[in-house]
């Protein structure tokens, strides 16, 4: 095994997950020196897909913000320092074979999760569904009007409301979704500027339309496999002020409270 790949725990970490909140965490950590892993699903739905290591699934590899993603097969996953390397795991069956240093569950379900074959391996959690000192070791705020990014120690964060956070003053309307299931026929791009009530592409033959006008900064992957209401696009009403290449300031905020956990845990990266 060469100097980049390392099978050791030390700064070895385990991301479940890797939509735009996991990624945002998985690109800190990176760049912080310590080599992560992150485990996703076969069909997965992220919509921010410039800034979510998911991509790679579909792709083979994503850049986030100068981190690469590299999708590896279950028999050659590895910890790779200075990158990310993504694999389709949905149980974690991976996990106990390389022994990282710690768990981060990004899942995001908002709802207690299947837990994690993580025994006896330390588990940093991201938003509801988790209780610090019974399902998780810390729990990580998610939410953007509580205290985002705080490393809760005993209790748990914010519930979920169901109701998307504020973005340049909006909120449910700037969030798209599918009409029915099946695939989505892209009519823009991310990056696009819109209007409000133009059609951004079709689901089983049914119109999707942007509830603002904006900059469409997030857009399911067309090869992804829809059901009516799923999240498939989100419309920024701030525009060209915003680049969707960039990951988002909540991501930022939790990826800093999973770092300050690393740290009290006494996880060091590799140096």
């Amino acid at each position: 095994m060469s100097a980049k790949e390392m099978g050791e725990n030390g700064g070895g970490i385990w991301i479940q997950g890797g939509g735009e909140l996991a990624s945002g965490v998985a690109m800190r950590l990176a760049r912080c020196g310590y080599a992560v892993v992150a485990a996703e699903i076969n069909n997965p739905l992220a919509v921010r897909r410039m800034v979510s290591f998911s991509e790679a699934v579909y792709d083979g590899r994503i850049e986030v913000e100068g981190i690469t993603g590299r999708l590896v097969s279950p028999g050659k996953v590895r910890f790779v320092r200075g990158e990310v390397t993504v694999l389709v795991d949905p149980k974690a069956s991976c996990l106990s074979g390389l022994a990282p240093a710690a768990v981060i569950d990004a899942r995001m379900t908002k709802l207690e999760p299947e837990p994690l074959p993580c025994k006896g391996i330390p588990l940093i959690a991201l938003g509801p569904g988790f209780y610090a000192g019974r399902n998780a070791d810390f729990v990580i705020e998610t939410h953007r009007e509580a205290r985002l990014g705080e490393v809760i120690t005993e209790g748990e964060a914010s519930p979920n409301t169901g109701v998307p956070g504020k973005v340049g003053g909006q909120s449910s309307a700037r969030v798209v979704r599918s009409p029915a299931d099946g695939r989505l026929e892209p009519l823009v791009l991310i990056g696009d500027m819109v209007e409000a009530g133009q059609c951004l592409g079709r689901v089983g033959g049914q119109e999707v339309r942007s509830g603002l006008a904006g900059i469409v900064r997030g857009l399911i992957h067309p090869s992804a496999e829809l059901s009516a209401g799923v999240k498939v696009g989100d419309v920024d009403p701030r525009g060209g002020a915003i680049d969707p290449a960039l990951v988002s300031d909540k991501a930022l905020g939790i990826a800093g409270g999973v770092m300050e956990a690393l740290l009290r845990l006494r996880i060091q990266p590799w140096v």
